[in-house]
């Protein structure tokens, strides 16, 4: 089966982005080199094709309940124009996917979801959906552009007479000009930085694309796959498939802050309500390596020779300068200085469970 492309295809190879299968896309995983695009990001800033996310609009009276049933977090506290991320459960508790919440009115909402899991979500809502909701997978017809890092906002305000400055983080506006081109445009971010996307028809992407990085000039570039990740993951930003998935439940993931136990009811509530009062048998575990060697997702973690757990991201932290992972291990080991080892290649490796330990913006040197 032939690889899906992005409207922005051609553009990744006018910049010479080399080319990789990703989930079925052909997308670039990297231009210049991941360590060079990572830095480039943490302190300029980066433009990225995020084009094969999934884009749901659901619309009519109604709406605002189906979703708040639909996903974990508080929809019903919503206010206009505002983003809202939040896992979407199985009965089990386990997770279909994360996503974001984009909030137009209370019968107006779009949900942006993995690429990966686009056709599987939108087969669950609307295997969910009660009659009479207008509910639409548009991803095909939808480009979204995002600029991260800390010029990100000086640099796309040189292209609009709109002030960015009004947009606030988890917040969106419906349209704004930029470089001519009416966006969408949020202010959300996978990186660590502060950032924008900027949501547009697939043919006025590739034009968008050229005027971002015109206006940016050296304090801009086009960042891959590789550095994406890197970037998301030294942020402790998680990802699905990794982070958590249909078996692992959002408060095991380490994700309780958006799972709002006491509020509406939702699909997987009681299973997580039943989880937490039992007490979470695996968590998250945050933890740097000791001894020589990188984690590697799906890695065995294991205490005094025995399996514990396994890695779920890892890698060396190109702006902190140390390996570091997080893991989902039996919970009774996960304590900040307890040891464990990653076992890497069939040999142990000693890492330190700690906390606090990832990229924080206020964390960085001289700021």
């Amino acid at each position: 089966m032939a690889l899906k492309r992005t409207p922005l295809f051609e553009s990744h190879i006018k910049a010479q982005g080399r080319m990789v299968d990703f989930g079925g896309w052909e997308l670039p995983v990297q231009y210049q080199g991941i360590l060079k695009e990572h830095e480039m990001v943490r302190t300029k800033a980066g433009l990225f094709d995020v084009s094969h996310m999934g884009e749901v609009i659901i619309k009519g009276e109604g709406a605002q309940d189906f979703i708040q049933r639909l996903v974990c977090n508080e929809v019903k506290k919503m206010a206009d124009k505002q983003v809202l991320y939040s896992p979407m459960c199985y009965p089990t508790g386990g997770v279909v996917d994360d996503l974001l919440i984009y909030r137009y009115h209370p019968q107006h909402y779009l949900l942006v979801v993995n690429a990966s899991n686009t056709d599987k979500d939108f087969a669950w809502i609307m295997e969910q959906a009660p009659v009479g909701l207008d509910i639409q997978n548009v991803s095909s017809q939808i480009a979204q552009l995002a600029v991260q890092g800390p010029l990100a906002q000086q640099i796309l305000q040189e292209l609009t007479d709109f002030d960015l400055e009004g947009i606030k983080f988890f917040w969106f506006e419906p349209s704004v000009m930029i470089g001519g081109v009416d966006c969408i445009m949020s202010r959300t971010g996978y990186t660590g930085e502060d950032g924008f996307e900027l949501y547009v028809p697939n043919a006025q992407a590739p034009a968008l694309w050229e005027k971002i990085l015109t206006a940016g000039g050296e304090r801009i570039a086009p960042i891959g796959l590789g550095a994406r990740d890197s970037l998301r993951f030294e942020a402790k930003l998680p990802l699905y498939g990794q982070e958590m998935d249909q078996d692992i439940t959002p408060l095991e993931a380490g994700l309780g802050f958006f799972v709002k136990l006491e509020g509406e009811d939702f699909i997987g509530r009681d299973a997580l309500i039943k989880q937490k009062q039992a007490g979470l048998k695996r968590s998250q575990a945050e933890f740097r390596m000791v001894e020589r060697g990188i984690p590697r997702a799906h890695y065995e973690v294991c205490k005094d020779g025995r399996p514990i757990g396994f890695v779920s991201s890892g890698l060396m932290a190109p702006t902190l300068g140390s390996s570091i992972g997080l893991a989902l291990i039996d919970h009774q080991y996960n304590a900040p200085g307890e040891t464990i080892d990653i076992m890497i290649r069939d040999k142990p490796v000693k890492a330190e469970i700690g906390k606090g330990i990832f990229y924080k913006k206020k964390t960085r040197q001289g700021q």
